[in-house]
This record gives structure tokens, C-alpha cells and sequence, in this order.
């Protein structure tokens, strides 16, 4: 979360609602990301009322890239075998998570949502945005070549020790194809749930994702690496044991 004041219990709550329904050890890790509104005290104030809540608090924003990170060694640390990862806007739906799970107990190692799949749609979402998502979408799916439809989404679950195998280090939203990057050489079995992504309320902060020719040319960068098969070496820790 950055500056999500307006949405943070709603998420929480919404979120929390559906863990407890499952049959399985569950958490919610919530990143504050150095918000600068009452985010950090809208959780404050709900964790100690939340048992199935865990927040880190980062003191300055280090972007998506570094609270995705801190949330893997928060999973990691509290044993869990797989990390989901969802907006806190609640354009990804909750009561799409049981999906995930029936996959997980199949034993996949990367579980993406699609938008592209029968029963998927983007609704909400401005024409532009659709176009210029679908037309990515295509490119990276066609180069990474790894049976996913929506390689840019960034509803996924991906088990925590694959995850802990990486040292990404993109900053901002990149760091969702650098992470399926490594997961090629790292994962074995990849998987799909169909969802509906719904755009952002009105009510909340304007998203901090942009079109910009810079984000373009990073998710290229990543899928034309994919295609050819470049071992992010500098990415991937070969021992496991080295990162415990």
C-alpha cells in the first residue's frame, strides 16, 4: 500500500474475509510503503482486531518492486509454502483467491491470473488501457512462450521458495516480468485462474502506473530475454540454501 487511506480497511477487511474461509494456514501481509497520508495508522489501527493481519511498515516509499520484496521475506519468515500477491485497490477481486489455491494443491509452482481466458474480462477499465494491455499482453506471451495468456498480470501466487531463489531488482511494476523472467528457469509447473480486473474506484488515489516509453522498453527487455533463454544469472541465486 501507498497511500491507500481511503481504501486500506476496506481492503483488509475484504481480504481477511475470505482467508478465513479457507482450509489452510493463511496471513495477510500488508506493506505500508512509506505512505505519506493516514495509511500507516488505518492499519494500526486495525491489526490489533485482525489476528490473520501482518503489517511492515517501510519509513521512505522504495516503490512496488522493494514492498514486493519485503513481503516475500515476511511470508518467508512465517513459513508459508506460497506468496500471493493482489492490489490493495481491490481491482483484484478476493473471492478469486480460492482459485489460486486448487492449483497450489496440484502442486504448481506459478499461478497467474488471466484476463484472456474464458471467463477473464477487464471491466471498468478505459478502452486505451485495454488496448495498449492487450497488445503487450500478446507480445509477452508470444516471447515467453511458458503456456500463460496474461504474462503481465500481477495477480499471481508464486511458491515462496522459488521466490526466495531471486534477487530481482526492478523498483516499479517491471518487477512482474523480471520476477516470470527467473520463474523460467526456476519453476517447473505454471498455471492459470480466470479473473475480472475492475478499474480503480474513483474514490481512491490515482494509480502511479503510466504508459511511459521507459516501462515499455523494460517489459520488452525481459520478454525478448525470455524468448532466447538468457540465464538471469545475476538474478538467481543456483544454491537455495544460500539465501536462509
Amino acid at each position: 500500500m501507498y497511500n491507500e487511506e481511503a481504501g486500506a480497511e476496506a481492503c483488509v477487511g475484504a481480504v481477511c474475509g475470505v482467508l478465513k474461509t479457507l482450509p489452510v494456514r493463511t496471513r495477510l501481509i500488508v506493506v505500508n510503503d512509506g505512505s505519506s497520508d493516514r495509511t500507516k495508522a488505518t492499519l494500526g489501527r486495525l491489526a490489533p482486531a485482525e489476528p490473520g493481519l501482518e503489517v511492515v511498515h517501510h519509513e521512505v516509499n522504495g516503490g512496488y518492486g522493494a514492498a514486493l520484496r519485503t513481503g516475500v521475506e515476511a511470508a518467508h519468515r512465517g513459513g508459508f509454502d506460497y506468496v500471493l500477491f493482489m492490489d490493495s485497490d481491490l481491482t483484484n477481486s478476493p473471492d478469486d483467491i480460492p482459485l489460486f489455491l486448487e492449483h497450489m494443491d496440484r502442486g504448481a509452482d506459478v499461478i497467474k491470473a488471466t484476463r484472456y481466458r474464458l471467463g477473464g474480462a477487464m471491466r471498468g477499465v478505459s478502452i486505451g488501457r485495454q488496448i495498449v494491455s492487450r497488445c503487450g499482453g500478446l507480445v509477452a506471451r508470444l516471447l515467453f512462450h511458458c503456456g500463460l495468456s496474461d504474462c503481465t498480470n500481477g495477480f499471481r501466487a508464486v511458491r515462496t521458495s522459488v521466490l526466495m531463489r531471486m534477487r530481482l531488482q526492478e523498483r516499479r511494476f517491471p518487477v512482474i516480468v523480471e520476477e516470470l523472467y527467473c520463474c523460467l528457469f526456476l519453476a517447473r509447473r505454471f498455471a492459470e485462474v480466470p479473473v475480472v480486473l475492475t478499474g480503480r474506484d474513483a474514490s481512491l488515489r490515482p494509480t502511479s502506473f503510466a504508459y511511459r516509453p521507459s516501462v515499455f522498453w523494460r517489459y520488452l527487455k525481459y520478454s525478448v530475454l525470455a524468448s532466447v533463454r538468457v540465464r538471469p544469472t545475476s538474478r538467481i541465486i543456483d544454491d537455495e540454501r544460500g539465501r536462509r
